[in-house]
C-alpha cells in the first residue's frame, strides 16, 4: 500500500470538532492525533479519520456502516481498539460529533 499524505481537509474537520475539549493535539504518522490522559483517541491517517471505541461501539459502527474499516496503519496490521471512518460519517459533522463523543467517553 502506497503512502499518502494526509487529508488536509479532514485535519481541519478534527481540528474544529475537537476545540475546546481536554484533547491534547500530538503529530502520529505525520498527521494530527488528539489524546487524553496519555491516550490517543481520534486522529487523521492518510485519508481518515481514526477513533478509539469501546469493543461494543465498534461492533455497533461496523453494523450501522458497511465501509467502517479496522484502522491499519501498516497494510496487515490493525491497531485493535481503533477504526477508521467512513466519509459518510466523517462529512457529516452531526453523527461525526455523535461519534467522536464516544471516542472521548
Amino acid at each position: 500500500m502506497k503512502w499518502e499524505k494526509c487529508s488536509t481537509e479532514l485535519s481541519a474537520t478534527l481540528a474544529a470538532a475537537t476545540a475546546g475539549s481536554p484533547a491534547q493535539k500530538r503529530m502520529m504518522f505525520g498527521c494530527p492525533a488528539y489524546f487524553i490522559n496519555d491516550n490517543m483517541v481520534t486522529g487523521v491517517h492518510q485519508s481518515n479519520i481514526i477513533l478509539r471505541l469501546s469493543e461494543a461501539d465498534r461492533r455497533s459502527m461496523f453494523k450501522e456502516f458497511d465501509e467502517a474499516a479496522p484502522f491499519e496503519p501498516f497494510s496487515g496490521r490493525s491497531m485493535k481498539e481503533y477504526l477508521a471512518l467512513p466519509a459518510v460519517v466523517s462529512d457529516n459533522s452531526t453523527v461525526f460529533q455523535s461519534w467522536l463523543s464516544k471516542a472521548f467517553g
